[in-house]
């Protein structure tokens, strides 16, 4: 039976549950000045660009945010739908898949840490809704200071602001997590049994980062390597690893995703298989960068047959595992999970 209020006491929500999906964001349109606004808020992220800002701003405001973002809209014209950003679209799919995965009193949203829907806007919303207690799930696999910490840190900086505050979890990286690695499994050998070609050579492009986070203590690197050999292992093949979106002049990680692609028909292999297990869900870096340009590089230097993998998405492989490894993180909190 709901508590007796006094008349004129604001209306008291029924206790929930959220879980809030968070991926890294995107512009609100593929044209230059929504992409020079997201850029300016991504790029001015301390953990994104780590230069002291009285040296970094001057250059991303007087030269980056004036050059950078017509080419950038360019390739986003590329691969935006009728849904928008794939980004925001995919996102928003596995937020709809999961709603009512863990009861009818556990609310599922997403947000980007950049962008619209913004993390405090949603976690707002999931306050207001009554949420006391909340799970904030960044959708890396890997941890990195630039991605998964900066999404907690939003998350963080506007509890912060708030009188009454909810509870709050955070998913863990999941790099080496059983469920994902079969996810991927799954995934990549139904992938591979779709071609009309055997590949020789399997690639596993993450995203990159400068090579001074590993050296500083960033686990990226490792966490990385690790989901390749667990992968590799489980198929029962290599996987040749390497690193996309290379920016600026700093020694990022390497091998480079680009100049392997570009070097291994030299080597005679010329067919090749490429998939963004970094990635939850497929976006500008895995759609333009890798399926489009990496397809026109690789058969610019000599490479015959090539294929993009997608990432998990919000097909039924990937929204069991996310419901699996959310449950996890649930227990304790609701009997369903």
């Amino acid at each position: 039976m709901p508590p007796i209020l006094p008349a004129g006491h604001p209306v008291v929500p029924k206790p929930k549950i959220g879980v809030l999906l968070t991926n890294l964001g995107t512009p609100d349109g593929p044209d230059t000045k929504s992409v020079k606004r997201y850029l300016a808020e991504f790029l001015s992220d301390r953990r994104v660009v780590e230069i002291p800002p009285l040296i970094w701003q001057p250059i991303l405001r007087g030269i980056i945010l004036n050059t950078r973002p017509q080419k950038s809209a360019e390739a986003y014209a590329q691969v935006w739908s009728a849904d928008g950003s794939p980004l925001a679209a995919i996102t928003k799919a596995q937020s709809a898949a999961l709603q009512g995965a863990f009861g009818a009193d556990v609310l599922v949203d997403w947000a980007m840490r950049y962008g619209n829907p913004s993390i405090p806007n949603r976690l707002q919303a999931m306050k207001d809704a009554g949420c006391e207690r909340i799970l904030i799930a960044p959708l890396y696999p890997q941890y990195c200071g630039a991605t998964t910490a900066t999404a907690n840190d939003k998350a963080f900086a506007a509890l912060a602001k708030m009188r009454w505050q909810p509870a709050l979890r955070t998913l863990p990286p999941y790099y080496d997590d059983p469920a994902y690695i079969e996810a991927l499994a799954q995934s990549l050998t139904a992938g591979l049994a779709a071609l009309d070609f055997e590949p020789q050579a399997i690639v596993a492009s993450f995203h990159g980062m400068p090579q001074r986070t590993l050296e500083l203590g960033d686990p990226y690197h490792c966490h990385c390597q690790k989901t390749a050999r667990l992968l590799g292992e489980r198929l029962g093949r290599p996987m040749t690893v390497t690193f996309q979106s290379r920016f600026g002049r700093a020694k990022w990680l390497e091998p480079a995703t680009d100049a392997t692609l570009d070097a291994l028909p030299a080597k005679g292999i010329t067919k090749v298989a490429i998939f963004a297990p970094g990635f939850s869900a497929d976006c500008l870096e895995t759609l333009e960068e890798l399926a489009i340009r990496g397809r026109e590089s690789f058969e610019e230097n000599g490479g015959t047959h090539f294929a993009y993998i997608p990432c998990l998405n919000a097909d039924e492989i990937g929204i069991e595992m996310l419901r699996v490894l959310l449950a996890r993180q649930l227990e304790g909190w609701t009997p369903s999970a």
